[in-house]
C-alpha cells in the first residue's frame, strides 16, 4: 500500500492495467504455442535434411571411388587441385512468426566450365563425382539455414515463455492484490464516513 495511492482513480487505473495484462497474457500464450508448433515443424525438416545429406554423401563417395578406380587417384587429385572456389553465398533475412531468421542462397549455379578444371582430359566420371559433391554442399547450405531458423525460434520461445511466466506469476497477481487492498481500504473509508455522518446527524437532531 505504500507504493500505490489508495484512491478510486488508482483503482480504475489498476483495473485497466489488469485487463490489459490478462489480454496480453492470452496473446503471448497463443504466440508461444504457435512458435512451439513451428519449432517442431523445422525440427522435422532438420531430420529430413540430415538424412538427405547422408544419402547424397554415400552416392558422392561411390562416384568418387569409381573415378579413382578407373581414372586413377593421381589424376582425380590433380583435377581436384585445379578446382576454383566457386561457391558464393548470399545471406539475407526473412520473417517467420514475427521472428527474423537467416536465409542462405547460392548467388549462381556451378557449371562444368566454372569449376576451373580442363574439360579436355577429364572423364564423365569425374564430372559426375564433382556434381554429386556439389549436391551435398547445396543440402548443407539448406540445413544451415534451417538450423539457423530453429535457433532463432528457440530464442524467441524462451523470451516469450519468460514474459508469460512474469505476467502469470508476478505482474497479474500483484495487480490483483493491489486492487484488493485498495478496494478494502475504500470500503473501510466509506463505512467510516457513513458512521461519521450518522453521528453528526444524531448530534444535529438533539
Amino acid at each position: 500500500m505504500t507504493e500505490i495511492k489508495p484512491t478510486r482513480m488508482e483503482l480504475i487505473n489498476l483495473k485497466q492495467k489488469l485487463k490489459l495484462a490478462v489480454n496480453g497474457h492470452k496473446i503471448l500464450k497463443k504466440k508461444r504455442d504457435a512458435l512451439i508448433m513451428e519449432f517442431f515443424k523445422y525440427l522435422e525438416k532438420i531430420k529430413e535434411k540430415r538424412g538427405e545429406i547422408a544419402e547424397k554423401l554415400e552416392k558422392a563417395y561411390r562416384a568418387l571411388f569409381a573415378a579413382q578406380a578407373i581414372d586413377g587417384s593421381l589424376h582425380v587429385k590433380s583435377v581436384a587441385f585445379s578446382v576454383r572456389d566457386v561457391y558464393t553465398i548470399r545471406v539475407s533475412t526473412r520473417n517467420v512468426m514475427g521472428v527474423v531468421v537467416p536465409t542462405l542462397e547460392k548467388e549462381k549455379d556451378i557449371t562444368v566450365v566454372s569449376r576451373g578444371y580442363s574439360i579436355v582430359g577429364t572423364s564423365v566420371r569425374i564430372d559426375e563425382a564433382a556434381e554429386a559433391f556439389e549436391g551435398v554442399l547445396d543440402s548443407i547450405i539448406e540445413l544451415a539455414e534451417v538450423e539457423g531458423t530453429i535457433r532463432k525460434l528457440v530464442e524467441e520461445i524462451q523470451k516469450t515463455k519468460r514474459r508469460v511466466n512474469a505476467l502469470e506469476h508476478i505482474f497479474i497477481p500483484r495487480l490483483k492484490e493491489n486492487i484488493k487492498l485498495i478496494s478494502m481500504y475504500l470500503d473501510e473509508r466509506e463505512r467510516e464516513d457513513f458512521f461519521r455522518l450518522k453521528m453528526i446527524k444524531k448530534k444535529m437532531e438533539r
